[in-house]
């Protein structure tokens, strides 16, 4: 099969339209037309449905779609592989974990890793779904569970708990309850129980909720959840790691709190020798042990 004809054939597929796939090929789009229809000729089947409005894939299209896609991921993992030979830390690296964790903890650290690695380019991805990292979704996750594949490295970070949290400026309007059935007088930030969170926030919201709550606000991340506190909507049940960036927040009913979460830091077997892998792992790792140290101090 001609590995031009499906690199081409890959482009048009993911761009779903010959001009878009010939701006990024450099080909006009005749050239580009005339190798997919060398393709289809040699392969005695239609690959494309073509409408005014673009193209859409055939069913036996699909099906090559998806194997260009695995050799495209498995390119690029060679790819990396050959320029981490290098000495120095540079080019992509593509990091996922979820929407709380990543925009409270991690990216307010992130200056100090581009500092020390300047060269370097961190692509985020936040969401609550947990990426295919062996596909090359992503080459490292932090995650609020363990990790189920077996062909993943991987590293416990840190333990969380859900705990509750106000303003001052709230408390100071509304008083300050002193036991779970008196936060019927007051509102309740949370995420909504049957949002995609981690298990253990979501067994605490049900909790609090079987108490006779006038008042709810909910939210699908918890940086809304921390932002409706910060602006003094109520009482919040947030992550105990916003603590260090968040001085002013004030714990509410310390007796109240989630199980502990696990935090893990994962990546595929087969980067185990990335210097981008190993530059992002060991940073996260001193910034989780002066976490660990401050909040000790605390």
């Amino acid at each position: 099969m001609d590995w031009d004809k499906l690199r081409i054939f890959h482009a048009v597929a993911d761009a779903g339209s010959l001009t878009h796939a010939g701006d990024t090929l450099g080909l006009s789009q005749s050239a580009v037309s005339r190798q997919i229809r060398g393709l289809e000729e040699s392969l005695g089947t239609t690959l494309f449905h073509r409408h005014a409005r673009g193209l859409i894939l055939t069913e036996q299209g699909e099906l090559l779609f998806e194997a260009t896609r695995t050799m495209s991921k498995q390119l690029e993992t060679a790819a990396a592989r050959i320029h981490d030979s290098e000495e120095e830390v540079y080019g992509e690296l593509r990091v996922t974990t979820t929407t709380g964790f990543g925009t409270l903890w991690l990216a307010p650290r992130l200056p100090a890793l581009y500092e020390r690695y300047p060269d370097l380019k961190i692509d985020l991805m936040l969401e609550e779904r947990v990426l295919d990292l062996p596909m090359r979704e992503a080459d490292v996750a932090i995650r609020m569970k363990e990790p189920s594949q077996a062909d993943l490295i991987r590293k416990r970070l840190m333990g969380v708990r859900m705990q509750l949290y106000s303003s001052p400026e709230y408390l100071a309007s509304n008083g300050t309850p002193t036991s779970l059935d008196d936060l019927a007088n007051f509102r309740l930030v949370s995420q909504n129980a049957n949002a995609p969170q981690v298990a253990a926030g979501a067994a605490l919201v049900r909790e609090l909720n079987s108490h006779p709550i006038q008042s709810t606000f909910t939210v699908n991340n918890y940086f809304g959840v921390l932002q409706a506190v910060i602006n003094n909507l109520g009482i919040g049940l947030l992550p105990d790691y916003l603590t260090q960036g968040f001085p002013n927040l004030v714990r509410v009913l310390p007796d109240i709190q989630s199980a502990e979460v696990p935090v893990f830091l994962a990546y595929p077997g087969e980067l185990r020798h990335s210097k981008r892998i190993m530059a992002f792992r060991d940073f996260v790792l001193e910034e989780i042990i002066a976490y660990r140290r401050n909040k000790k101090a605390e």
